[in-house]
Parts: structure tokens; sequence; C-alpha cells
């Protein structure tokens, strides 16, 4: 599957901003099913590129002129459903077995884990995915970005963030290495308010298997992944801080618009929305 992606996020200041860095985790890579085609990052500022622990790319954005706005668009196109091919790792399975605060898990949620035993095939993953889903149905707007999978699953709430969270903690409380995978979605309606959130797990002699808890399935030729880490933090596609400014707004879209295998009216229709 070809896939045309747009990825605009707009802050906007009351007041003149002074200086800001901003770490971009915008750019997808080769790997895991998918070969990134092309791919830039439009920005009002400066760039400076590195290589993170986890092995994402980040752009570090630097804005240091007096300005009302940044505006950061990512766009490109990546071809999805390809043979499977993991990327090299960087680092050592166990590292993947380390709680952090959004996904340390309370008791409530160590007993709802044990309660599915040893967990050794991609259906065991599918099955845990179902049951977190059924105890925490996806809705908007009860968590935020610092809700844990344990508030999360205590309030019965929350979206693919807090899905992601709360699989990692289940994973990890039974010994299965797990991490948080941030990128994009392919729907019919092309557009998505923001990114995407699923888990990549390690079963003993599989593998890494990609799971979208939100949507209860394997992650396929629809999902493209842009960035990895312990939780959303390290994973999160835009953060920094900022020196003046006064009050902030942010705005933020993301558009994916398949290129092959539908109809030549709707591809029209799709490019012509993400070229506006």
């Amino acid at each position: 599957m070809q896939l045309s992606i747009t990825h605009t996020t707009r802050y906007d200041y009351d007041q003149p901003l002074l200086y800001s860095i901003q770490q971009l985790k915008l750019t997808p890579q080769d790997g895991f099913g998918q070969k990134v085609k092309h791919w830039s990052i439009l920005v009002n500022g400066q760039l400076h590129q590195y290589e993170d622990t986890y092995g994402n790319i980040v752009n570090n954005l630097v804005v240091d002129s007096h300005t009302s706005e940044i505006k950061i668009v990512a766009k490109g196109e990546v071809e999805t459903g390809l043979p499977y091919s993991e990327a090299q790792e960087n680092l050592p399975l166990t590292i993947y077995l380390r709680e952090t605060h959004l996904t340390q898990p309370d008791q409530n949620l160590k007993d709802f884990a044990k309660a599915f035993g040893d967990i050794n095939t991609v259906e065991d993953l599918e099955k845990l995915s179902r049951a977190i889903v059924s105890r925490v149905p996806y809705t908007k707007g009860v968590t935020g970005v610092y809700t844990t999978a344990s508030q999360a699953f205590q309030s019965g709430n929350g979206v693919c963030q807090d899905h992601a969270h709360i699989f990692i903690a289940c994973c990890r409380s039974l010994a299965i290495p797990a991490r948080y995978v941030s990128g994009y979605l392919f729907t019919e309606q092309g557009d998505l308010l923001e990114s995407h959130a699923w888990v990549d797990a390690w079963l003993e002699g599989i593998g890494w298997k990609s799971i979208d808890v939100s949507n209860q399935c394997v992650a396929n030729g629809e999902h493209v992944r842009l960035a990895v880490g312990l939780d959303y933090h390290d994973a999160c596609p835009v953060s920094g801080i900022r020196v003046g400014g006064g009050s902030e707004s942010m705005t933020a879209g993301v558009q994916v618009a398949k290129l092959q295998g539908i109809s030549g009216s709707k591809t029209k229709k799709q490019i012509e929305q993400i070229q506006q």
C-alpha cells in the first residue's frame, strides 16, 4: 500500500516568542514492513538531526527569532504491507521490561494481567488486547498525556495512548518486553486529529509483534511507524520548551491518503485535501 502523509502542527502565541527548542520525532524509517519513498519536514527555524537511544530519528528545531507562530509540516510517501523485517536493535530486550511512571501497574492491573497466565503466541496478545478495550472503551476527552496506565484502567476510559500504556504495563508485569510505538493510521476518511499509538511486544521464538490495542488487531499495512520508546514521552512526535510567547494555542492535524488500490476519483480528492 502506498500512503501519502501530511502532519501539520502549529503553535500560536499572543506575545513575541523569544526562543524555543522543539524535539521532533516525525521521521519514519525502513523496516517492520514499511519503506520510506521520500520524506521532508518544513519548519520556520533550524533543524539539527540525530539518532536517539532507541534508534529513532530526531530533529531538534531551534527558533531564536521573535515570532508569533511555529509551524511544522512533516510530509512524504511510505510504502507499507511489505515483507516483515525488523530494524537492528540498539538496546537489549531487558530495557523494555523497565517500568516508567506512565506504565507502572498498580495491584489491580497486575491482577488483571496475571489472569491471562503465560502469553506465548500472537493470539494470546490479541486476547489481552480485546480484554483491555472491553474493560477500557475508547473514550476521548477523559484522559491526558500525563494519565498513567493504572489511572486509565481504574477510570475505565481512554484513548490509544492509554490502551498502549495499559497493554505495556500488563506485558512487563508478565516478563514480556514491550514498547510504545507512535505513528500514523490510514482510515477510509483520510483524516486524523493527531498521530496514533500501538505496542510492540516480544515473544520468545517469534520476535517483535505489533499490536494495535485500540483497533484490536495486529498492526498491518495501514500503519506507519514513527518512533518507539518505553512510553509516550519517549516517542512523542513533538515536544519542547520555550521562552516568552505568553499564552500558547496548539492545533494539529494528520491526513493519510491511499495512493494505490482505491478509485481514481477518491485518490484525487484526498491528494487535493493534502495539498491545501
